[in-house]
């Protein structure tokens, strides 16, 4: 049940890429359940996301429209939060892009060492700059928006898999460093979800981008019920995401490549749909 506060004497729930999807979804979960939000992305929709979080339940909604992809990004939004006078309760790192395609032949470098920027590198400075202050203060949560594909290697979506790879072990190697200090991390690992992942990837024309997607408002309800319970992990979405992050445990690493492969490859059909 939501808090019964007034904006300002809330807990703070900062969430990067909320313009849209999972990370929006995740700032209303916070507050529908009594936070105050500091939101973020890089795109213009940041303010429109403002306009729509501040009708709901009396919260204090903040944003900032910054390129965290950048060093100097990820230390305005630091800024930021520091600048509202109160400590961040909650750090929400949902930020991040895809790039499909064959890594030796088709796909872009400046675009993947982007979204090295973006999926890691912001990940690891935003986290360092609030981590700290949590620690300080002996408490705090931290949710990383990983992926089912941290899991699969991740043929024609190579850099981004490995991406969320990192994530995964980096939140699990985090919770293991400060479950002692009264701080928790979470990894959310969603499947496909209805967002503008796949557009933005170049994987609109391909299997998995023309296939049924998991409702974004649904995953983004797991993940916070899972990082309020405390729990190190959640594979969030429909019943197969389990089956597969369960698969991956057992199945040979042929097998899972190849699983993902068929997922990522261009889909016969889509050339002929108008």
């Amino acid at each position: 049940m939501a808090q019964k506060t007034s904006p300002g004497t809330r807990p703070l729930a900062l969430v990067t890429g909320a313009s849209s999807g999972i990370g929006f979804e995740l700032a209303k979960q916070f507050i529908q359940n009594g936070f105050d939000v500091l939101i973020a992305a890089e795109d213009a929709g940041i303010t429109r996301a403002q306009a729509d979080l501040s009708t709901q339940n009396g919260a204090l909604v903040e944003a900032l429209q910054v390129d965290l992809a950048t060093h100097d990004g990820v230390e305005q939004l630091y800024k930021k939060a520091q600048s509202l006078g109160r400590p961040v309760d909650v750090l929400a790192v949902n930020a991040g892009v895809g790039v499909g395609g064959d890594f030796a032949r088709e796909t872009d470098l400046k675009a993947e060492l982007n979204l090295i920027q973006l999926n890691i590198t912001s990940a690891v400075h935003l986290t360092k700059r609030v981590v700290r202050d949590m620690v300080a203060r002996g408490a705090g949560r931290i949710l990383f928006t990983s992926s089912i594909a941290a899991v699969l290697p991740a043929p024609l979506e190579a850099v981004y898999g490995a991406s969320k790879a990192f994530l995964l072990s980096f939140s699990d190697a985090l919770r293991n460093e400060l479950k002692d200090v009264g701080i928790t991390v979470t990894a959310l690992m969603p499947g496909p979800t209805e967002t503008n992942f796949f557009h933005r990837a170049g994987m609109d024309d391909t299997r998995v981008g023309q296939q049924e997607k998991d409702d974004p408002a649904q995953v983004a309800r797991e993940g916070f019920e899972a990082l309020m319970a405390g729990k190190d992990k959640v594979v969030a979405g429909a019943l197969t995401n389990k089956v597969m992050a369960a698969a991956s445990r057992v199945l040979p690493d042929a097998a899972k490549t190849a699983m993902h492969r068929h997922m990522s490859e261009k889909d016969p059909k889509a050339s002929h749909d108008s």
